[in-house]
This record gives C-alpha cells, sequence and structure tokens, in this order.
C-alpha cells in the first residue's frame, strides 16, 4: 500500500514548486525529445500541465501518467534554459516517486532496483557470472570501439551494439586502497561508478595513475554501491534511500579533501540530487550528506581546478579529437572547459570542435532502454556532428555517453575511438 502522508507531502511540495512556470515554452526551443516527437506532451511545458492536476490523473490513467513523465531523459537541458528558474529535475523526480508510490514497482524493476542495486555484492556476483557466459550470445562487431551485438537477444535489446561487461570490472583488479597523502598534500576518496567499474575499468585505471602521479592520496573502500540515480529516476523511493545511507556510511568513515568520480551523472547525482531529496532525512543524516557533497568533484575538474594541471600547446598534435559534453557535467555542474584542458595536457592531441557539443547524446539511463528508437534518433544527430568535425576519436567525461555514442558510431560503421579525458591526459605520465 501507498504511503499516503508521504504522497501528500510530495503532492503539497510539487505545487510550491511548479508556481513559478510561466508556460513561455523556452524548453521546446532545447528539449532533445521534444525535437524528434514534436509533442507538447513529451515537453517540460506539457509535463507540468499534467502534474498540475496529478492527483486526479493518477486516479484516472495512473499507467498514462507514469509513460509521459517517463518520456524525458532528465538531461537538464530545459532547468538550464529556464527564464523562471523552475527547478524542473527536482519537480520530475519527485513526481515520479508520487507515481511509482501509488502504482508500485513492476516486477522487473523490483528484481534489478531492490534484488540486485541495493546489494552490491550480489549485484558484482551476478554481473561477474553474466561476463563469463555473455561471449555465448554475442559477438564482436566493431574492433576499434570495442562494441558487439546479439541476434538473440534482439527481441529485448533491439539491433543496439553495445559494450561488454569487462572480464576484469575494476573492484576484482583493485584491492581497496587507504594511501596517505603524498606530494600534493591531499587525499581524496575515489567513486568510480558502476559503469567505470563494470563496463570501463580502463578509466578507472587511468585515474588512479594519474592520482599516483599528483600525489594524491586515495580511499577506495570495497563494495561501493550506485550512487543510486537508476532508483531515483525510477521513482523508487526506497531503493534510492537504501542506496544513499549505503553510500554515505561507507564514506563517512575515513577522512579525505575531496570525493571524485569519473561520471558526470555520479557527480551531479551526489552534489545536486543527493542534497535536492533529502528533505525527509533525520538532521544527522542530511549533515553527513552535506559533508560529502560539499566536498564531491568531477575528476576533470579536480585535476584542472585543484591540482592545476594547464594545456601544453605546441602545434605538433598527432591526433584530432572532438569533445562531447555530457548533459550533466555542462549544465548540472558548469564543467566544460576542465576536460578539454586536460586533453590539451597531452601535447599529442589537438581539440577540434563539434558542432552542437553540448546538445544531448540520448542516452538518458532508462530512457535508452524504454524509448530506444527516439533515443536512437538523438544519437544519431550527435554521430553526425562528430563524424562532420573531422576528428579521428571522440572524447566525453560520462561514461553512459560514451556507451550511447558507442553505439550509434558502431551502428554507422564508423571506427572512431570513444574515450574519457582522463584517459588521454594519462599517455603522458610514466
Amino acid at each position: 500500500m501507498p504511503d499516503v502522508k508521504q504522497l501528500a507531502r510530495l503532492l503539497m511540495e510539487l505545487d510550491d514548486q511548479m508556481a513559478t512556470c510561466m508556460k513561455c515554452g523556452m524548453c521546446q526551443a532545447v528539449c532533445p525529445v521534444f525535437a524528434e516527437t514534436m509533442r507538447e506532451a513529451d515537453v517540460t511545458r506539457g509535463k507540468i500541465a499534467l502534474l498540475e492536476n496529478l492527483a486526479h490523473e493518477m486516479i484516472k490513467d495512473a499507467a498514462g501518467v507514469q509513460d509521459k513523465l517517463n518520456k524525458c531523459l532528465l538531461c537538464g537541458s530545459c532547468a538550464a534554459s529556464c527564464p523562471s528558474g523552475v527547478k524542473i529535475m527536482d519537480i520530475f523526480l519527485k513526481a515520479r516517486a508520487i507515481v511509482n508510490g501509488y502504482m508500485g514497482l513492476s516486477p522487473a524493476k523490483r528484481a534489478v532496483l531492490r534484488g540486485m542495486l541495493t546489494r552490491p555484492r550480489l549485484f558484482n556476483a551476478l554481473l561477474g557470472m553474466a561476463e563469463t557466459f555473455q561471449g555465448l550470445f554475442t559477438k564482436p562487431v566493431n574492433d576499434v570501439i570495442g562494441s558487439s551485438c546479439s541476434k538473440m537477444l534482439s527481441p529485448v535489446i533491439g539491433d543496439r551494439h553495445f559494450l561488454p561487461l569487462a572480464k576484469t570490472p575494476l573492484h576484482n583488479a583493485v584491492k581497496p586502497m587507504n594511501t596517505a597523502p603524498g606530494a600534493s598534500g591531499l587525499k581524496v576518496a575515489f567513486f568510480p561508478g558502476c559503469l567505470v567499474d563494470k563496463i570501463f575499468p580502463r578509466v578507472g585505471h587511468a585515474v588512479l595513475k594519474v592520482l599516483a602521479h599528483h600525489g594524491v592520496g586515495v580511499y577506495l573502500p570495497d563494495a561501493q554501491a550506485c550512487c543510486g540515480i537508476p532508483a531515483a529516476a525510477s521513482g523508487d523511493q526506497d531503493s534510492y534511500d537504501k542506496l544513499v545511507r549505503y553510500n554515505v556510511d561507507l564514506f563517512s568513515k575515513e577522512n579525505f579533501d575531496y570525493l571524485v568520480t569519473p561520471c558526470g551523472t555520479c557527480t551531479a547525482t551526489i552534489k545536486d540530487i543527493w542534497p535536492k531529496l533529502s528533505d525527509a532525512y533525520p538532521a544527522e543524516l542530511k549533515a553527513r550528506i552535506s559533508s560529502i557533497t560539499e566536498r564531491t568533484m568531477d575528476i576533470n575538474a579536480f585535476l584542472v581546478d585543484v591540482i592545476g594541471v594547464q594545456a601544453v600547446e605546441n602545434g605538433k598534435a598527432t591526433h584530432t579529437v572532438t569533445f562531447h559534453d555530457s548533459c550533466h557535467l555542462k549544465k548540472s555542474l558548469g564543467v566544460s572547459a576542465q576536460p578539454r584542458t586536460l586533453i590539451k595536457a597531452n601535447p599529442d592531441y589537438q581539440v577540434v570542435e563539434m558542432k552542437e557539443a553540448d546538445r544531448c547524446c540520448g542516452n538518458g539511463g532508462s530512457f535508452n532502454l524504454y524509448h530506444y528508437e527516439i533515443s536512437k534518433q538523438i544519437g544519431r544527430r550527435k554521430r553526425d556532428n562528430i563524424v562532420a568535425s573531422g576528428a579521428e576519436m571522440v572524447s566525453t567525461g560520462c561514461p553512459a555517453c560514451m556507451m550511447q555514442i558507442s553505439d550509434m558510431l558502431s551502428q554507422a560503421g564508423d571506427n572512431k575511438p570513444v574515450r574519457h579525458p582522463v584517459e588521454i591526459y594519462a599517455e603522458t605520465l610514466p
């Protein structure tokens, strides 16, 4: 049964936050989903109109409301362009929690979010088993990108060209760490995130190499959990709360100067969403969340703004790379110049800007699962801009974007590697 008091509280909070929306329609110009569907219901203004009568609409057609709310990338483009400063991300996340609280989780989501994601050791073990057998159902299609496809699984996953699970995830390759500060005098907590841990461990290794080079102490605890964004985006408040509490307990065990992540989505979740969705938490938990979020930084920003990594201009670059601004990094955190600086710190690379570098690539986490055709249409536009830039490879600071861009490039037959800025910088180090 839904918690009626909690639903009532969230509905009142929604009413207060939506009052500032002027229905000006500025969100239409920047919404990637609306650009493909041209449907008012798919843009922020249309969704807010729906939410203004949410209680009535849920009783009339809860499944329909849920479907309309889920057709959103949560990219933040609308919030970044809103002249009224409407807290759109807060509104949509709370609305999803309300609808889910009213309807309950589907069996599939319950199994993934509550059965696996909130149990990090079990989650790691199950994906370890999946890696062992994935070769039976998949075949490589692009050696440069590293993508695979699966005709056997096509009824479920469609025609995706996906990146397989790593043979050795980061948590198996690197033992838990707790090293003292070196020459920098700084110590960081390292939060790799699920995708870096299980699909892009090479990015995690690059981060550790760079931190060691600059004399930064590292706290890398065992059995880290997901940051919580899949649960929050699905409206599963219970799973989200468990993940936040788990991670706060884990990272409160050690003193450090910063918490760094190589995932733009994880950084934005910890830094922005954790505090925004903590209203109902006890004061003590709020204080611990605040202590962590205030020290959370994207790895690109940490290396450039704190460590002082600088671009090297020597005119002898042998490689060209174009950069995709992930939505969470640029629109939520304002991190855009730093990853470019990090790439330019490697004298072998020249950055070639693409058109619409900060336009969403179309991944959106679960959006990609439920609305893949729209996701692919948005992604193809990003792919076309990458190819038009003439660069031989593309870089981005978000592993989810790396997956989406890899899919689009691979399906088009493009042999362009997709890399994280920290990987490119790490090449310069011994």
